[in-house]
């Protein structure tokens, strides 16, 4: 499967929160909707980057109507040591079955200094509160992409 795209209605799949408790996805609905980003690596520079900065906005996209959960395959434990050490004030969803990851299309083959493996490809969706995608960021670049999620909230319906 490709990566989702605009439009795109995700199911209301059981998710495993950083906690261990078990949700549905729509439980994590803003009263707009969500933004839910996947990243590769809980404690790496890219992935702390990212999750830093869309902590440093989470107010901001709380008060327009939206929430942020985070998505990687790393386990509750990781996510937890991951969410003391840099403050983290936004659900993460460990997904190390990779279903999510699959739904979404962000689960694919990576390869790395000549080695192949399955991982996860940077990317972020802004969902309403149906679990549609309204706008989707299949190859995120960390620089500036909490500012281009809040511009695409900003102009959602």
């Amino acid at each position: 499967m490709s990566v989702a795209e605009t439009g795109f209605k995700a199911k209301n799949a059981a998710v495993v929160l950083e906690d261990g408790s078990k949700k549905k996805l729509k439980d994590l609905i803003g009263k707009k909707g969500m933004v839910l980003y996947f990243y590769p690596r809980d404690s790496t520079p890219g992935c702390t980057k990212e999750a830093c900065s869309f902590r440093d906005h989470n107010k901001d996209i709380l008060k327009l109507g939206y929430t942020v959960v985070g998505v990687s395959a790393d386990s509750v434990e990781s996510h937890q040591k991951f969410i003391q050490k840099q403050s983290i004030n936004f659900p993460l969803i460990s997904d190390e079955s990779a279903e999510l990851c699959q739904m979404f299309g962000v689960w694919t083959e990576k390869n790395m200094y000549g080695k192949k493996f399955m991982g996860i490809q940077r990317a972020t969706f802004l969902l309403d509160a149906n679990l549609k995608v309204q706008h989707a960021w299949p190859k995120v670049k960390v620089d500036n992409h909490t500012r281009e999620v809040m511009e695409a909230i900003k102009g959602a319906k």
